[in-house]
């Protein structure tokens, strides 16, 4: 849900393509702004699985239509855990069960939630929410994630308040793992 509510939140709505952040990243693309994220999760899946990394709009189309197919072919569930085992968090981990070992030193199921917010932060730029590197960002940018679980009633936010007052590992320990 911490991914979803930060990359994606009408993941479970859409069919591949999220008219509405499509549409805001075209009006963006025309105001010479590109770095305004359009794409879905499923989007994000097709772009990692072909490696693909050309920034024209013929890409985008021929993306979109991949993930409509995507969406045809396979449940949300499956495509979400695809996505969350291909997605890069930095210092050379690629999906969230090495980032998790990585990071937390434990396995992905006994994350807490701050901690999940925390590799959901991640994902944005690696190297500048990098826990281990870059704490204060991290903690920063986890505590969007938090906010817009809460918002989206992925917590309450009795438990986002909870999650935010508390510290996940420090640099130094994150380090040590590392």
């Amino acid at each position: 849900n911490a991914f979803i509510a930060i990359e994606d939140e009408r993941f479970r709505e859409h069919r591949g393509m999220d008219i509405k952040r499509t549409f805001g990243a075209f009006i963006q693309w025309m105001l010479g702004n590109d770095s305004y994220g359009g794409s879905t999760i499923t989007q994000q899946l097709v772009k990692n699985v072909t490696g693909d990394k050309d920034r024209s709009p013929l890409r985008k189309v021929t993306e979109i239509f991949r993930a409509m197919n995507l969406e045809r072919k396979m449940s949300k569930d499956q495509i979400i855990e695809m996505y969350m085992n291909t997605i890069y968090f930095g210092a050379g981990c690629h999906g969230v069960q090495v980032a998790s070992n990585h990071y937390f030193g434990k396995d992905v199921s006994e994350l807490t939630v701050e901690e999940c917010a925390s590799l959901a932060a991640i994902v944005k730029a690696p190297t500048t929410y990098n826990p281990a590197t870059n704490y204060e960002n991290n903690k920063d940018r986890r505590d969007v994630v938090l906010s817009k679980m809460a918002e989206l009633e992925f917590i309450t936010q009795e438990e986002c308040e909870q999650a935010k007052a508390k510290a996940t590992k420090s640099a130094e320990e994150l380090l040590e793992l590392a």
